[in-house]
């Protein structure tokens, strides 16, 4: 079982020739409304990839929050623990490029309100995986996974957006995912690169330290093994939610007992699956077209000894 302490969001999608500079304004024909926040997006790429998941938050009562409620248990998420807030439903306004780039405005709203309490004790134990992000007040998401962990359940964090995170946490953690500026930024070595990074992070925190690299692929190192794995080649739509299908994909083969190379491959097909189409949720892959396509993705390399 997954549980996803996390923000969801009502996504306002627009697409746009390119994107505005600062006190510009630009144009389009319309928009869309999807659901998103990196919470509910892992959750539901989690679930499309087969996982049991459980998704704890708020929602405004307000008609977003209906919607985005039935739209992840749609997707095959448990919304038992997700509460309703006097706060608005979060909206998060995103402009999409011709060349699939986005910039993101988010409103956090209801998201405020959510907390590590809201997870029962009867959920936390070696048969559960806390997937968690940097989206709801971060003295909540280190809450959730330091209590995690002490009740035996395996512990991920997708440090996104970026910021300090204390060693106590880290230490809880068994999979710390972020992108090569995050990394950089968690290890406190700025100018280092990734895998130098990853490798600080893996060893002085007994992590599996997983570095996102966009078009690059990701690169891994844990405790006996270090990994780089490519990207499945696409012509990209929209990039939008690419990471947090990684993320979810991730976590729901890792819960599922894979071992951590195969579980980084279809993470890497998910994230490009889901750049083939506009959205977050929306463009999300199902496991069988994850399992369809693994064959396409090229073979990973060793990076060496850890």
């Amino acid at each position: 079982m997954i549980i996803v302490p996390g923000s969801v969001n009502a996504d306002l999608l627009f697409k746009v020739a390119r994107l505005p500079r600062p006190g510009e304004t630009v144009l389009c024909p319309g928009y869309v409304m999807a659901p998103g926040g990196k919470g509910a997006n892992q959750a539901a790429a989690a679930a499309k990839a087969g996982a049991d998941v459980r998704f704890v938050g708020h929602v405004g009562d307000d008609a977003y929050g209906s919607v985005l409620r039935g739209l992840l248990q749609d997707a095959g998420v448990g919304c038992e623990l997700l509460a309703v807030s006097r706060r608005p439903t979060a909206i998060a306004v995103i402009g999409v490029d011709e060349a699939g780039e986005n910039a993101i405005i988010v409103g956090s709203g209801a998201n405020l309100d959510t907390a590590a309490h809201q997870i029962p004790d009867a959920l936390l134990g070696p048969g559960t995986t806390v997937l968690c992000q940097n989206e709801i007040r971060r003295e909540e998401t280190f809450a959730a996974l330091v209590r995690a962990k002490a009740r035996g359940a395996r512990t991920v964090l997708n440090m996104a957006p970026a910021g300090p995170v204390p060693a106590e946490v880290l230490r809880a953690l068994d999979v710390l995912v972020v992108n090569e500026l995050e990394a950089e930024i968690v290890a406190g070595a700025p100018g280092e690169g990734p895998e130098a990074a990853a490798r600080l992070l893996a060893g002085r925190h007994g992590l599996a330290c997983i570095v996102t690299l966009g078009g690059a692929g990701c690169l891994a190192v844990a405790r006996a093994e270090a990994w780089r794995v490519p990207v499945l080649p696409i012509r990209p739509v929209d990039t939008t939610g690419a990471g947090d299908a990684f993320v979810g994909a991730l976590a729901a083969w890792l819960d599922g007992g894979a071992p951590l190379l195969d579980a980084l491959r279809a993470a890497s097909v998910a994230a490009a699956c889901t750049c083939e189409a506009v959205g977050a949720q929306t463009a999300q892959p199902r496991r069988a077209v994850i399992e369809a396509r693994l064959p396409d993705l090229p073979p990973a390399t060793a990076l060496g000894s850890v």
